[in-house]
């Protein structure tokens, strides 16, 4: 007897729906499973055979096939258990299977016949509604998941015992009617800009970061503060919209990395040591699994000591950064990630960090810090729209300096500015300032006389890149955003210019702006 069960599998951040196709006949008993299993597919025989066992279902001494389909789509994990078991149950004739074609069916196996959770459920849940699939079955510690968007009715079950009641019609489904927002974030706890003294240049840049989208690099010597800075960023972004949020719990619901049922609403905050691989910073693997530029989607990622990770590692940012994805290349099959976030660096302005300053003689060489700088490469470097000097702070700063503007009200300003760009955008693909295309920025950038006198200056004296002119333009917009201006004006453009710490060096990259 033949029976099918339609399940799914994930494909990066993206679940593919998949029919699990169990067939029962005369042979030697055992259970082969085709359609381009991976190892953990594979063993779910072992797994499927004793549950059903231990769960009161005995299994015919017959050959069982099971046919994952597509058959040239490979398939990974253990979500497969139950649509398996289910399937083989259905097959032998020990539970009905007139409500399968309505159903998708996800779920790992205990040995005992419990029901365990598995990553990937509300993607799986939005593939369903696209399909029009009415009912899902997942396991009781993903139901909450799946039910924080409106879509197919659900039952969580945490044992096949349970299964049997759904097929059975023994048991209700439970449907959202509208979206819920979980309680906890996914990038930990963000502190207060009110911590942060002195350092007004850096606070400033910090603030046009979040209003625009902007790329920002921080330069300065160890415990000035730029970690400090970096992670306040996500709180004074605004809060994610409803679209946003979707994408942002699908892409941590198929890593596995969901800690709150709901929809996440605070922007997500990275920060991978500078010993990850660049696999780990893209994406990749057999899965393939996202990676440090996916997991920080419409939020922060931050690379703090920049020269110490590995160059390579560094330039595999660069299609991200202007693309806003990541494209996985294998075999027979591409699979795309969204990756658009916002990059902060961190770095010494030396080996030994002290470069610049007064009270602590710097001992390397202009060879070694040439050395040292270089690490970053040029096309990478130029990609921060913002690259702003952090000083060291004398103790009296950081003892009696005044506090600046909290969160809440720097946050107030960088929504008004968001807005503004909204408004601005609407009905373009450009999401913000910092992804304005030369086309839109022509239009968008609408620079005075006396403000394309200075850009025009700088470009001469700094031999800036046609990239860096852009970049200037884009962080001037957001300056004039903040300010509430309509056009941009040379003090916009100055102060954009001001920005760009890096490019405004001696040559032999030894020299420190004051």
């Amino acid at each position: 007897m033949l029976a099918r069960v339609f399940s799914a599998t994930l494909l990066g951040v993206e679940a593919v729906l998949l029919t699990v196709e169990c067939d029962i006949a005369p042979g030697l008993p055992q259970i082969h499973t085709v359609g381009l299993p991976d190892a953990a597919v594979r063993e779910s025989s072992d797994r499927v055979r004793t549950a059903l066992r231990n769960a009161g279902y005995p299994i015919p001494p017959r050959r069982i096939t099971i046919s994952l389909a597509p058959a040239d789509l490979r398939k990974h994990g253990s979500a497969l258990d139950l649509p398996i078991a289910v399937g083989i149950l259905a097959a032998a004739g020990h539970l009905p299977a007139v409500a399968l074609p309505r159903l998708l069916v996800l779920g790992e196996l205990g040995l005992d016949g419990s029901v365990r959770a598995v990553p990937g459920c509300l993607p799986a849940a939005l593939a369903a509604r696209r399909e029009g699939i009415e009912e899902l079955v997942v396991p009781a510690a993903n139901r909450d998941e799946v039910l924080a968007l409106p879509g197919p009715a659900v039952h969580g079950v945490a044992h096949l015992s349970e299964v049997a009641a759904v097929l059975r019609g023994e048991r209700g489904a439970a449907r959202a009617t509208e979206a819920r927002f979980g309680s906890a974030g996914v990038g930990g706890r963000h502190g207060d800009l009110r911590d942060v003294r002195g350092q007004a240049r850096a606070r400033r840049a910090l603030e046009i970061a979040a209003a625009g989208g902007h790329h920002l690099l921080m330069v300065g010597p160890p415990g000035c503060g730029k970690t400090m800075l970096a992670r306040r960023l996500p709180g004074i972004l605004p809060p994610l919209q409803v679209e946003e949020s979707i994408e942002v719990t699908c892409i941590y619901s198929a890593a596995g990395l969901l800690a709150d049922p709901g929809l996440v609403r605070n922007r997500p905050f990275r920060a991978p040591h500078h010993t990850v691989s660049g696999v780990g910073l893209v994406g990749g693997g057999r899965g393939p699994r996202p990676g440090e530029v996916t997991l920080a989607h419409h939020g922060v990622l931050f690379l703090d000591e920049l020269p110490e990770f590995g160059r390579a590692t560094l330039d595999v940012l660069r299609q991200p950064i202007e693309e806003g994805s990541v494209t996985l290349i294998r075999a027979n099959r591409a699979t795309r990630m969204p990756a658009r976030f916002a990059l902060v660096a961190a770095m010494n302005p030396c080996p030994c960090g002290q470069l610049g300053r007064t009270d602590r003689p710097c001992a390397c060489t202009p060879a070694t810090v040439a050395n040292y700088r270089g690490r970053v490469s040029g096309p990478l470097r130029d990609r921060f729209d913002l690259q702003v000097e952090v000083p060291a702070l004398p103790g009296k700063v950081l003892a009696d300096g005044p506090p600046g503007d909290p969160s809440s009200v720097v946050g107030d300003r960088v929504a008004a500015a968001r807005r503004i760009q909204e408004e601005r955008f609407a009905g373009t693909t450009c999401r913000g300032n910092a992804t304005l295309t030369p086309e839109l920025l022509r239009g968008q950038g609408r620079v005075d006389e006396a403000g394309r006198r200075v850009l025009g200056l700088a470009m001469k004296k700094f031999g800036l890149s046609a990239r860096a002119h852009d970049g200037i333009l884009r962080v001037a917009r957001t300056i004039a955003d903040l300010e509430g201006s309509a056009s941009i004006r040379s003090a916009h453009v100055a102060e954009a210019v001001q920005y760009r710490t890096l490019d405004r060096q001696p040559p032999g990259g030894c020299g420190v702006v004051n």
